[in-house]
């Protein structure tokens, strides 16, 4: 009897450690912000840091797995440029100010299985990835009326986890808006663009932190 209590007792403190390690950093959600800065693309400019702005936002991600999850975003961003360097018609000389309303989602590929656990999971603290998406700009620029454009962010970011609920990001996306009157400016040189060929651009460079909740499971032998 006392080598069947001893058996018993070992087997529910392995299932209790189990349970304990398979438990950690299975959330589904996570949600948070960032600051950053912006760089524009365009009429009025053809260097990307020659007139950054400011950035911030706020993001929702889902989490698939380790390696995918699917995150949307609100970003307001700031671009502005001169057209410094760039011959037109007359020798004119454009310079605007904008302000954008950035809203969409991006799908997003971890280089690693992201996160913190036994070590036969193979997980990382750290991890790079590439992200690409769909979404929509609203822009308020002072030299002309309001304008909107869906956008496609593509870029790469690093993601490290600070804490076991609290994640660090850095990325950098490339965002091509399908319209040109995010600047104001449009046809400057009198060349129609089409739909998928025109000069806006613009840039956005986030530190972010997110904080994890909603865990997959309370009791399980097998989250991966």
């Amino acid at each position: 009897m006392a080598v069947l209590k001893r058996i018993i007792a070992i087997t529910l403190i392995t299932l209790a450690s189990a349970t304990s390690v398979f438990a950690q950093d299975t959330y589904r959600y996570e949600v948070g912000g960032g600051i950053g800065m912006s760089g524009y693309i365009g009429d009025a400019s053809t260097n990307i840091m020659k007139h950054p702005g400011w950035a911030a936002g706020g993001i929702f991600r889902y989490v698939i797995d380790r390696r995918w999850s699917l995150k949307a975003n609100l970003i307001v961003a700031n671009i502005g440029g001169r057209s410094d360097g760039i011959v037109y018609p007359g020798g004119a000389v454009y310079e605007f100010n904008s302000t954008l309303y950035d809203a969409g989602a991006q799908m997003e590929f971890n280089f690693f299985n992201f996160g913190i656990g036994s070590k036969y999971m193979n997980l990382k603290r750290i991890t790079p990835y590439l992200t690409v998406g769909l979404g929509g700009t609203f822009a308020t620029p002072d030299v002309g009326g309001n304008a909107f454009a869906i956008v496609l962010p593509m870029g790469v970011g690093v993601k490290y986890k600070w804490k076991e609920r609290l994640n660090l990001g850095l990325e950098f996306t490339m965002r091509k808006s399908f319209g040109d009157g995010l600047d104001g400016l449009s046809d400057l040189n009198g060349i129609r663009h089409s739909f998928a060929k025109n000069t806006d651009w613009y840039s956005v460079l986030m530190v972010s932190v997110t904080y994890e909740f909603g865990k997959r499971c309370k009791v399980c032998h097998y989250v991966d």
